[in-house]
């Protein structure tokens, strides 16, 4: 069976106070969907926020906030361009072989699959490792690192990535809702912006955000 999920790259998340996340440890991955409690969508967007916690330079944003939280989430609220570290992990557990994104590989990257399938044939994923997807007629290959001859191997029908580039795109939308409910309990003063943010990052329309309960 293939399975396809979006991640979010996580660190450990030890001495994180500002709202309740879970038990993590560093570099892994988290997967992005609706059936996620809420201490693991604090976590994801703690990663979030601090993937663009970023200092303002040269006046370009207004100078960070003296409160803890307000200079947390700092960047994430006033940075144009968003970044969330990770991408699509695709198993195959008959095999148990994993693609993983390689490093530097955003989820507002995922487009980038819709290339392999519909485009002009290939994407590549970061590096380190250097994933590699490639159509071959109706087959889609799939590298885990290609900077290694003897890599491990995933393949699928085309018309299979398709549908579970369908299904990978709808966990995030899921996961967004989620965001949003969180979001109105525990950053009731920041639901709105931090929401949309998060959409934002994962190049995703923000949901409408329900009352605060």
């Amino acid at each position: 069976m293939i399975v396809l999920q979006p991640v979010l790259e996580i660190y450990a998340s030890e001495g994180f106070t500002l709202w309740p996340v879970a038990e993590s440890e560093p570099y892994g991955f988290l997967a992005l969907s609706g059936a996620l409690d809420p201490a693991e969508v604090g976590t994801a967007v703690m990663r979030i926020a601090d993937c663009n916690n970023i200092d303002p330079e040269n006046g370009g944003r207004p100078p960070r906030p003296a409160d803890p939280l307000g200079d947390f989430l700092h960047g994430l609220l006033t940075m144009d361009d968003l970044f969330a570290s990770g991408g699509l992990r695709m198993s195959d557990t008959a095999t148990g072989t994993t693609l993983l994104p390689g490093c530097c590989s955003g989820l507002d990257e995922r487009r980038d699959w819709l290339e392999v399938v519909d485009g002009k044939g290939w994407a590549s994923f970061g590096h380190d490792p250097s994933p590699l997807a490639e159509r071959h007629g109706g087959i889609v290959r799939l590298t885990v690192d290609a900077e290694h001859d003897n890599s491990a191997v995933i393949e699928l029908p085309v018309t299979e990535l398709r549908h579970l580039l369908a299904g990978a795109e709808r966990d995030l939308v899921d996961f967004l809702q989620l965001v949003a409910a969180w979001a109105a309990r525990h950053l009731p003063d920041y639901a709105t912006p931090v929401t949309s943010a998060i959409g934002r990052a994962l190049d995703l329309p923000a949901p409408v955000i329900p009352p605060n309960p």
